[in-house]
């Protein structure tokens, strides 16, 4: 399914689940105003690429040994500060492009028109070469689980606390470590998981509103991952219990067209057909 179907459902979930007087008091001015603030965003961006002055990096030592030695512990630095600096980059792409496709769609429904000949919004920066996107496609493990090795210390213990209350029920408080975990570990492997949790969290509470945001994060963070088809599952069946019908059927529908051989199949097709689904 195409990035415009994310979109499109991001915008219901963030403006359209609200109550019609609240999403009818927004403006183009508003909408203008959050371009602005996107525009001092990428300008805040292009400041760093702006160098501060000459490198000061010395090598020192004796012999040649201790110079080599040198050298492979400042390349070692200079890696993890390119390795962290890629992941933010890569961060503010996303998140910049999910915040356009939804400007768009506001934009294009304030003025009348029709949303569903929206065209997929362009990633900002430009589509990233194939060789150097394919290392981000696999983030788990292949038997499905994570490998703890790619954990910072104390994410596990952080993300099986939450999980923990969840267990106990504590559902308020579980959603309440689930987002602050997304917030402490970006872009962690455990992130799909942390978020789709979250949302079984939010539903037990009745905020089927948040919960459908937190299946839609659980989904868009990896889509094709163990944890895709629920949260694609349970993403339409939310925005059915918001009373979005026809986005509902859109979403519920992919489910069996991205994932043929998922549990979830069958479920999805049982809540279309209470949707009364064409």
């Amino acid at each position: 399914m195409r990035v415009l179907v994310l979109l499109a459902l991001s915008a219901l979930i963030v403006g359209r689940a609200l109550p019609v007087s609240a999403a009818g008091d927004e403006t183009l001015a508003d909408i203008r105003q959050e371009l602005n603030v996107l525009y001092v965003e990428v300008q805040r961006l292009k400041r760093e690429l702006s160098t501060t002055g000459a490198p000061q990096t010395q090598i020192s030592g004796n012999t040649v040994l201790e110079r080599v030695a040198d050298i492979e512990s400042e390349l070692q630095r200079l890696t993890a500060k390119t390795e962290q600096l890629d992941h933010r980059v890569n961060q503010v792409v996303e998140d910049g492009t999910n915040r356009i496709g939804d400007l768009e769609f506001r934009l294009v429904e304030l003025e009348g028109g029709d949303v569903s000949q929206l065209k997929e919004t362009t990633t900002l920066g430009g589509e990233m070469p194939a060789e150097a996107a394919a290392p981000a496609a696999v983030k788990s493990a292949p038997s499905g689980e994570v490998d703890e090795s790619q954990l910072a210390v104390g994410e596990k213990a952080d993300f099986d606390a939450a999980t923990a209350a969840y267990d106990s029920k504590e559902y308020a408080r579980a959603a309440e470590l689930y987002a602050a975990f997304n917030q402490t570990y970006p872009g962690s492997p455990l992130s799909p998981r942390a978020s789709l949790n979250r949302g079984h969290a939010l539903d037990a509470l009745g905020d089927t509103r948040e919960a459908a945001r937190a299946y839609l994060a659980a989904f868009t963070a990896e889509d094709t991952g163990p944890a895709a088809p629920e949260a694609l599952f349970e993403l339409g069946a939310a925005l059915g219990r918001l009373g979005q019908g026809a986005q509902a059927c859109v979403t519920l529908g992919q489910v069996s067209a991205r994932f043929p051989a998922s549990s979830f199949v069958s479920r999805a097709q049982t809540e279309m057909t209470a949707l009364n689904c064409q």
